[in-house]
Order: structure tokens, then C-alpha cells, then sequence
């Protein structure tokens, strides 16, 4: 069985595709259940970040900076948004602490044009996205304690 925090969190499924349209996030909200609105989070963040890794190869300024943009608002709008600090205890402020980190550095990387910061960023958030994942199959068969 879920635990009560974990479940207030699953009530929060409004909030989530809220949160989830407002950053502009492909299809699929209507359906999704709150975790696989993360998880759809977590993928629109990584996928922007390869796009604006890409275009700055390609000398694509502005587009980057469309990209760079967009992957700070998942992370602020969606990801951080839907944090409970007041229930999540220390994990949801070391989470909240990490993405306030991205957002800065997402702003760095975006001023400085800077490919290595990108790729820090995309570092940083891809376990947690990798451990979100895992736990989708142990969440749909409610046994996530």
C-alpha cells in the first residue's frame, strides 16, 4: 500500500497536468496517472536539453535558448511546482534544492553557451529520472511502500 504522503501526492494529479501543460509538454496528460505525468516531465526536460545541445553545435543561438528555456520551465513549473515540502520531509527539500541548482544552471549554460554545463544538467537529472522509471511498475501494481 502507498504510503499517506506519498498518496497526497498522487491527489495532487490535478496540479501535476496543470503543471504539465503550462511547459508545453507533448500529449498524453488526460490519461496519464500523476506519476507517469513526472516521468513525462523528467523525458520533456532531457529531451530538450539534446535539442539544445544540438542546436548549439549547429550554431542555432536562438533556438537553444527556446530549449534551454523550455527545460528550466519543466523543471520550475512542473517539477519543482509539484513538490510537497510541507509532507515530503528531507527529500522533497533536497529535490527542491537541486532544481532551484538547475534552474541556475540552466541559466549559465544559456548566457555562456556553455555545452559542458548542458551536459551537467542532463547528468544530474538523469538518475533521478532513471529511478522514477523503475519504480513505475511497483506504483501501477500499488505496491510501492
Amino acid at each position: 500500500m502507498f504510503s499517506p504522503a506519498y498518496s497526497r501526492s498522487l491527489g495532487q494529479a490535478a496540479s501535476f497536468a496543470g503543471a504539465y501543460r503550462s511547459v508545453g509538454v507533448e500529449t498524453g496528460v488526460a490519461d496519464a496517472s500523476p506519476h507517469k505525468l513526472i516521468e513525462m516531465l523528467f523525458d520533456g526536460y532531457m529531451e530538450a536539453l539534446k535539442q539544445a545541445h544540438g542546436y548549439l553545435a549547429s550554431g542555432q543561438i536562438e533556438l537553444k535558448g527556446r530549449a534551454l528555456s523550455k527545460a528550466a520551465r519543466i523543471v520550475d513549473e512542473g517539477l519543482k511546482a509539484c513538490l510537497n515540502l510541507g509532507e515530503g520531509g528531507r527529500l522533497a527539500q533536497d529535490l527542491h534544492d537541486l532544481y532551484a541548482y538547475l534552474t541556475v544552471r540552466l541559466t549559465l549554460a544559456n548566457v555562456r553557451n556553455d555545452a559542458n554545463v548542458i551536459i551537467e544538467c542532463e547528468n544530474l537529472m538523469e538518475p533521478l529520472r532513471e529511478a522514477w522509471k523503475a519504480i513505475g511498475p511497483r506504483v501501477q501494481a500499488g505496491r510501492l511502500n
